[in-house]
């Protein structure tokens, strides 16, 4: 995101020179990676094998689907550069924003054809009549959504363009994406939007202009001086263009007003077809999820990882899935945060394959292309987390910058007297770490030494806060799994010597450690923290930890955690993804309710007390309630 390229930029610097991303340094914290004379990045084996890497997986890009149609006599013209591409392109209006509060492209009856990978909309023949609903024939304006499907009828994309004249036809300014709504407090707010070519950035709110800068396509706008717990409409000013929205500021710390908020996490893409797996997204079940979340009246709702596939070694690729899960919430979410943590699903990997043998590494150079920069350009988070895990004990060159930033994923905000810590499980991730730890990186689910140490001044600073009643804790892997992920996340079957692997060297505490290391800090270091909410596994289950719940293996020799107080693991990992059943845990028989529905969970805060309710958002049928506080 903008506000963070001066940090990024200076990870960049330490990198990248004028030779080739795919020649830069080998940073010091991998081992058995070599660069071949003709710069391919290999791994050797401690036998001596070389493993090579796999081709980009890059058919369906962002950059190739995003491509921007032109105007002609009777229309408009789409050419995707993709001669092999053969399908379908269904079009229709959009009405305008501040026209209706939700904009979503009405489709005509007919569809264009896509021949090897182009398509034309005859907007002068068939939009026409009857069927000119936004009357572009008086006004010679007109919204364009667009949706393109494959040959065999997937769904890999949907635009939208703003179309000028009564023929010919010209292909005007168009925010592409967006607006969405971030960083929400009781005074202030940034609007997020995407241009489709440079315009100056221009939020008109409470009689003022907002924006500064040379025109661009990325926009973040920041509006301050906000009076709290308002309605404030907005603005949005680009060429001869002006869409309307409003959001609503938070309260004033410690207002303890009554609000409700949403969580859940996972939503990549499900069987079924159609929007179910639209490239990377299950687009259906999300665009329920926030259609009724704003219909509750959430004041902003927590998604926590696994928005996407992602297991890619495509930049393209892992960018077009982005673009999906945004357009999905997008005619929600200009009048309400949805604030993205990151999961495993978000992740950009070098991958290494010989066939017997396959090795995934987080791609470097960090400040470009790691998993955690390619997230954080995507979305607008607070920048408040920890830098990164140089510095620590295990770091191999206390000169260089040896592991990727932190930088939005993980981070915390407030929200009148409720506080969100968004933690990152999945930072410097290896998928293959545990079957082939000499490569080096960070096992799923692991919690390494200085987003730990952030933890626990992040809690001090919480707790010292009288205006916060309630702290959340949100990580994308469940603390105690219970099922689809028992072989993994912060219990991989009791086997505690799971660990990152830094420079060759494995650190010294295991997954079952760092598990109570956390549980310690939110259960007896805090008063405030109430629970843990946590997806990846398909489900939505609920455990409450007490003394009386066991958390070890049979052959568990090591500390055991003091639980001195009751605290919730609230799993809801059921927003589209494919579903796991339950399986057996030590503490299987504590969970007191797990369900594979589809799941939104509201949280209704009332000063201070806490009112839980969760709901199929498919079904709207009532799944679970209970009281925290």
């Amino acid at each position: 995101m903008l506000r963070t390229l001066s940090f990024i930029g200076i990870l960049t610097a330490v990198f990248m020179t004028t030779a080739a991303v795919s020649a830069q340094p080998i940073p010091d914290v991998h081992r058995h990676l070599i660069r071949l004379p003709d710069s391919t990045l290999v791994v050797v084996t401690p036998d001596g094998d070389t493993i090579p890497p796999i081709p980009e997986q890059d058919r369906f890009t962002l950059d190739k689907l995003r491509s921007m149609p032109v105007g002609t006599e009777r229309g408009i013209a789409f050419d995707f550069g993709m001669p092999d591409l053969d399908g379908s392109l269904y079009y229709g209006f959009q009405e305008a924003p501040g026209d209706v509060l939700h904009p979503v492209t009405v489709y005509f009856k007919n569809r264009a054809r896509i021949d090897s990978g182009r398509a034309v909309i005859p907007i002068a023949d068939k939009l026409i009549g009857k069927y000119d609903m936004v009357d572009w024939g008086t006004t010679a304006r007109m919204r364009l959504g667009y949706r393109i499907t494959s040959g065999e009828g997937r769904i890999l994309y949907e635009g939208k363009i703003n179309v000028r004249g009564k023929g010919p036809f010209v292909v005007d300014t168009s925010i592409i994406e967006g607006p969405f709504v971030n960083l929400l407090t009781d005074s202030s707010a940034v609007i997020s939007y995407t241009t489709s070519v440079p315009v100056p950035p221009v939020v008109e709110a409470l009689g003022r202009t907002f924006g500064e800068g040379l025109p661009s396509t990325l926009h973040e706008v920041s509006l301050a001086g906000l009076p709290p717990d308002s309605v404030i409409e907005y603005t949005i000013a680009y060429g001869e263009y002006r869409d309307r929205r409003h959001f609503r500021t938070a309260p004033a710390p410690g207002t303890r007003s009554e609000f409700t908020f949403a969580y859940a996490s996972d939503c990549r893409a499900n069987q079924g077809g159609g929007e179910r797996s639209m490239v990377g997204v299950n687009s259906y079940m999300m665009r329920r999820i926030a259609a009724l979340s704003v219909y509750r009246n959430a004041r902003f709702f927590q998604f926590t990882g696994d928005l996407i596939d992602g297991y890619t070694n495509s930049l393209g690729r892992i960018q077009l899935e982005y673009a999906n899960w945004k357009r999905s919430i997008e005619p929600w979410a200009g009048y309400m945060p949805f604030v993205a943590g990151f999961g495993n699903h978000e992740t950009l990997q070098f991958i290494f394959d010989d066939g017997t043998t396959d090795i995934w590494i987080d791609q470097f150079p960090w400040g470009s292309m790691s998993s955690e920069v390619v997230f954080a350009r995507q979305f607008v988070n607070p920048v408040n987390g920890p830098v990164s895990e140089d510095g620590q004990v295990y770091d191999p060159n206390p000169l260089a910058i040896d592991f990727p930033p932190y930088t939005e994923t993980a981070f915390w905000y407030r929200y009148d007297n409720v506080a969100m810590i968004s933690m990152n499980s999945d930072y410097w991730y290896a998928p293959s770490i545990t079957s082939d730890p000499y490569t080096g990186g960070n096992p799923h689910g692991y919690v390494m030494d200085a987003q730990l140490a952030w933890l626990e001044e992040t809690l001090e600073i919480l707790e010292a806060d009288p205006t916060i009643d309630h702290v959340f804790m949100t990580i994308h892997t469940p603390i105690c799994p219970n099922g689809g992920h028992v072989k993994d996340d912060m219990w991989y079957s009791g086997n505690n010597e799971v660990r990152p692997w830094v420079a060759g060297k494995p650190v010294e505490q295991g997954i079952i450690e760092r598990r109570d290391e956390i549980l310690d800090l939110l259960i007896n270091h805090s008063s405030k923290a109430i629970a843990a909410l946590t997806g990846d596994e398909h489900n939505y289950n609920v455990l409450t930890l007490t003394s009386e719940v066991n958390l070890y293996p049979e052959d568990w020799s090591g500390e055991r955690l003091e639980v001195s107080r009751p605290f919730w693991l609230i799993n809801n990992g059921a927003a589209g993804a494919p579903y796991y059943g339950k399986e057996d845990t030590p503490w299987m028989h504590d969970v007191r309710i797990f369900s594979t529905q589809n799941a939104v969970v509201f949280f209704h805060v009332n000063g201070g007390e806490l009112r839980v309710e969760v709901v199929n958002p498919d079904t709207l049928e009532l799944i679970d309630e209970f009281v925290l506080r």
